[in-house]
């Protein structure tokens, strides 16, 4: 069946967002490195955009009753343009935080903007999330590539043509189907919204896949670049596990039943599993690609079935504050895993470091295996 105009430009603007911001997640970490910045200050510049895009999170469900989905959107693409813009004009402190600002605030509109648009229409909410994180997982898969061919010239060019990417997403952001704001049911339970039945796998979901992205865009690219990897080749590896998201996200937009629990008790531990091991293997390009590919599978599973089982869980009325929720636990591991590991390094060895966030990653699986539920999404 061919797509309606507002699914095209769903899938249009994820594709052309997630490539710009598949670039500045491989040229801003190695611009800071050939800038002189530490491997600690990397993850502290990195863990500053969690914090924004976290902040942000909070109170998108708000904002969500008062202006459209599209409005994000739309937002989204302007503020990632600007803050690729930002540090390829300087890469000073100032300009490089300022950046990883805008960049945490425009992660936060975007994803929760464009998953709480899709959700909205006809169908299980788990293939209308596997179709829209199947082209975004194409963006982010050809945008670091990209990078790393640029960054043989230079990362502010990377910049640069990132930003522009970033412009360009907006176009079919305002074509998207102008959706009215929620409206919240009389009848809505007491509570917070996070600790609902099927929210709270969505929040858990959202903690394994945004530590394992956080560390994907911060010190796997540093720990490459330590086992002497070319930027090229940096490049290529990380569009490898971003690829493997992709395959993760469409193979599990076709499960039910039973294979709701065990994607997200599978994809939880291969997530975790995958980054433990990565930097053991950083000198070997193939072992490397071999664990970033487990490590994507996982987190693409993940970052599909959690949001998918927590809006099937509340009122449609409540669908975009669901998603908010469980982006604001993701926004919180985007910086705590880097933040962690920012710490850690300071004391151990980055393998150990990145290790023990491996395990802790895999570990959530344990923790909620009893809450995962087994029926329709």
């Amino acid at each position: 069946m061919r797509p309606s105009r507002d699914q095209a430009a769903s899938a249009g603007g994820a594709a052309l967002f997630s490539c710009s911001l598949g670039i500045a997640s491989v040229a801003l970490p190695l611009l800071a490195l050939r800038s002189g910045y530490t491997a600690a200050e990397v993850g502290i510049l990195t863990a500053v955009s969690a914090i924004a895009q976290l902040a942000t999170r909070l109170v998108l469900g708000a904002v969500m009753r008062r202006v459209g989905d599209w409005v994000l959107v739309v937002g989204a693409g302007l503020t990632l343009g600007l803050s690729s813009g930002l540090v390829a004009i300087s890469a000073a402190i100032v300009p490089f935080t300022i950046a990883q600002l805008l960049q945490g605030v425009s992660r936060a509109c975007f994803w929760t903007g464009s998953q709480t648009h899709v959700v909205r229409g006809e169908g299980r909410a788990v293939g209308a999330l596997a179709a829209i994180n199947f082209v975004s997982s194409l963006g982010l898969l050809v945008g670091p590539v990209l990078a790393g061919v640029l960054i043989e010239g230079s990362a502010r060019t990377a910049l640069v043509v990132g930003g522009a990417v970033a412009a360009v997403a907006v176009v079919p952001a305002l074509l998207l189907d102008r959706l009215p704001a929620f409206t919240p049911p009389a009848d809505r339970p007491p509570g917070r919204i996070w600790r609902r039945p099927g929210v709270d796998v969505g929040c858990w979901a959202g903690v394994s896949a945004g530590a394992w992205r956080g560390l994907l865009s911060s010190f796997v690219p540093v720990a490459l670049d330590a086992a002497r990897q070319s930027a090229a080749t940096i490049g290529v590896l990380v569009s490898v596990a971003n690829g493997a998201a992709v395959v993760g996200a469409a193979v599990v937009g076709r499960v039910d039943g039973l294979w709701v629990r065990r994607s997200f008790l599978l994809g939880t531990v291969a997530a975790g599993g995958g980054t433990a091991l990565v930097t053991l293997t950083a000198g070997s390009a193939w072992a490397a690609a071999a664990l970033l590919a487990l490590s994507g599978l996982g987190a693409g599973a993940l970052q599909t079935v959690g949001p998918a089982i927590a809006t099937e869980a509340v009122h449609p009325e409540e669908r975009g504050e669901a998603i908010a929720a469980a982006g604001t636990f993701r926004a919180a591991a985007l910086f705590g895993g880097p933040i962690a590991v920012s710490g850690a390094v300071l004391f151990l060895p980055l393998a150990v470091a990145m290790g023990a966030a491996g395990v802790l990653i895999a570990g959530t699986a344990a923790a909620v295996r009893g809450l995962v539920p087994a029926g329709r999404t």
